[in-house]
């Protein structure tokens, strides 16, 4: 059975890198597909090794959430990011290189793979049942607080955000499986 992304950042808390690793690998084709919707690749692939440069830092600071999966939370970290970036005109990395991580420089191949990931995102995201899609969509594409999305829906906020992470969920085994 996966690790929970909540005990993967525990374990990261502990000193084991390798667990921050397995937590990348889960989460950054999602970072990288709300990033790539929002800015050029280049940009993009910055941004995502900024968001877990900061991630790692929020974890090692005792700031990482609990839950079964932190995508909400990358996905507000990458948001956060690519905000300071349009503030600035640049990316921000300071905190990538205090932490001496190499830039991400996309190759053909990647701009190739995240090609077919956009295209994969939007078939998962066909995929989901319409509660979770239209849930997903209003909280991470829309970036609306879920008390709102809750009065919209005729719902309890806790639905909405078991939706949410049903759905992220879901499209983190769709995407995992394309690729």
């Amino acid at each position: 059975m996966p690790r929970s992304d909540e005990d993967l950042m525990r374990a990261t808390l502990r000193g084991d890198a390798e667990a921050f690793g397995v937590l990348f690998d889960r989460h950054h084709a999602l970072v990288l597909a709300y990033l790539t919707r929002r800015c050029d690749v280049d940009l993009a692939a910055d941004l995502v090794a900024e968001t877990f440069a900061r991630a790692l830092v929020a974890v090692h600071d005792g700031r990482a959430p609990s839950g079964p999966t932190a995508a909400p939370w990358l996905l507000t970290i990458a948001r956060h990011a690519l905000v300071d970036q349009h503030r600035r005109g640049r990316a921000e990395d300071g905190v990538r290189r205090r932490l001496e991580l190499e830039r991400l420089e996309p190759t053909t191949e990647d701009l190739d793979h995240l090609q077919a990931l956009g295209a994969d995102l939007d078939g998962a995201l066909a995929g989901l049942p319409d509660d979770q899609r239209d849930a997903l969509r209003a909280r991470v594409l829309e970036e609306r607080p879920y008390d709102e999305i809750a009065r919209e829906h005729g719902t309890s906020e806790t639905a909405v955000r078991q939706r949410v992470s049903r759905a992220l969920r879901r499209l983190r085994t769709d995407l995992e499986q394309r690729s």
